[in-house]
This record gives structure tokens, C-alpha cells and sequence, in this order.
């Protein structure tokens, strides 16, 4: 069906530094889908966070939530769920740290109470704190990822939650959660699984450590100029920067547009 399945990071990729979509960017995510390219969002955002940039970009399939949601033409294909026991057990380790925890879906988060490194963590993603509610959001809603806002207790938490949940350091300010071994990497892999995609050449463009497996598995893996040093070791080509006509000359650079 496709000739070539890119899949793109958001922040620091695909997003230029105010979190938006370049014209330029845009343009060349339409060009993919005339080139016979499947364009795919692979990113530790969920869905409900990305309306706008789904589209400008005109992209239907996401693996979002670090590879615990994963869409394919609008149409869900896999999901990886947090118990709430677990969500539970969570909460109330890192509270005493005055660590606050963010439940999230697909439709939406919940927060259950802020402090200032919270403050200093969405900020630092633009965007705005969850409504406060996370205790009640669990009842009712299903979970495929935590935020939590910490600094300097990383191996506290994996040490504690090392049978149930995996940790994802992507800002200074806050860990990603998701389930045990989930990953975009994973992600990926059911995506191609559910939707009959095998075959097909893969090509991975990030710049963070949640890139790190995408980046492993794909058959070709760019990273972004202004990539962490680690994970420009797992590069087969680096490219510009985001802010540098990245994404642009990344494709071109495999002749995908």
C-alpha cells in the first residue's frame, strides 16, 4: 500500500521551539502522502493535546502516549493500559515527595494537585496544567500514561515500580510513565502488526531518550541537529536542527519528497 512509513517525534522535531507545525513542515507531510509515504506521529503526547497539528499536517495515524495509543487512519489498533491499582500505589508514593502525579488518555488528563516544578514543567512544553480531579479521572477513564513533575528522584521511582511501569526522563521537570516495557518502539511494532503494514521500509526522526527505541528499530533513524549527544550515537544520518529546516532535509535527504 505505501511505498515507506516515517514516523516523527513532536517536540523538537516535527515542532519548531513555540510547539507548532512550520508551514514548511506541513507542506512537506502532504508531499509524503502524495509521494505514497504514510507519515505517522510518534510521540509521548496523547492525542487530545494535538488536534491542531493533526490538521495542519492532514497525519491520521499517531503513536502517541509513548506507545500506549496507537491510531491508524483515525482508527484505534492497540492500547496499553495502566491498572488503576498501580495508578493508585503511584500517587501515593510520590506524594509524600510533594511530587504531583498527571493521569492522561486519549480525550484528556487530570492533575491532582500542582506545585511549583509542575508550573515549571508545562511551561517548559507550553502547555496549560490539567484540571485538578486525577483520584476521580481513574474511576471512570481508562490510562495509558503519567506525568510526573520530579527532579532528582529518578531512580527512586524505577527502583520502586521496576515489575509495573517504565520511566522516561524528557524534561528537567517531569518523567514520562507508562506501562512495563512500553515504548514507541512498541508502538510501532503494533502498528505495523494490526495494520498490515509489514514490509514496508521505516524511517524514525527524534531527538529525545523516548526516541531511543523508535530509533533502534526503524530501518533508517535520523536525528535532529539539536538531538541529545546519546541519541545522536543511534543516528544513521543527523540532520539540521528543528529550527533549521530538519524535518525538510532529513526527507531529502532519503529522497521521500
Amino acid at each position: 500500500m505505501y511505498k515507506a512509513i516515517t514516523f516523527f517525534d513532536l517536540d523538537h522535531t516535527l515542532f519548531n521551539e513555540q510547539t507548532r507545525v512550520d508551514p514548511e513542515v506541513a507542506d512537506a507531510m502532504h508531499q509524503l502522502k502524495q509521494n505514497n509515504v504514510l507519515p505517522v506521529i510518534s510521540t509521548g503526547r496523547n492525542i487530545f493535546e494535538i488536534p491542531e497539528t493533526l490538521a495542519v499536517t492532514g497525519i491520521d495515524t499517531v503513536v502517541s502516549a509513548n506507545g500506549d495509543y496507537v491510531i491508524f487512519e483515525n482508527q484505534p489498533v492497540y492500547k496499553a493500559i495502566i491498572k488503576p491499582t498501580i495508578i493508585t500505589e503511584f500517587m501515593g508514593f510520590a506524594k509524600p515527595h510533594q511530587d504531583t502525579t498527571t493521569v492522561m488518555n486519549n480525550e484528556g488528563a487530570r492533575i491532582d494537585y500542582v506545585t511549583d516544578d509542575t508550573r515549571s514543567n508545562y511551561k517548559s512544553i507550553n502547555t496549560r496544567i490539567p484540571p485538578l480531579g486525577a483520584r476521580d479521572f481513574i474511576k471512570n477513564n481508562e490510562i495509558y500514561m503519567m506525568v510526573v513533575s520530579t527532579v532528582g528522584r529518578d531512580q527512586k521511582y524505577i527502583d520502586t515500580f521496576k515489575d509495573t511501569l517504565t520511566f522516561y526522563r524528557n524534561t528537567p521537570f517531569s518523567m514520562d510513565v507508562v506501562v512495563k516495557d512500553g515504548s514507541k518502539k512498541r508502538g510501532i511494532q503494533e502498528l505495523i502488526k494490526n495494520a498490515h503494514l509489514e514490509g514496508i521500509p521505516t524511517y524514525g526522526f527524534g531527538d529525545g531518550n523516548n526516541d531511543i527505541p523508535m530509533l533502534e528499530y526503524v530501518d533508517h533513524a535520523v536525528v535532529m541537529g539539536n538531538g541529545l549527544p546519546a541519541v545522536k550515537e543511534y543516528a544513521e544520518f543527523i540532520t539540521t536542527k528543528n529550527t533549521d529546516h530538519g524535518i525538510v532535509n532529513g526527507l531529502k535527504h532519503y529522497d521521500l519528497i
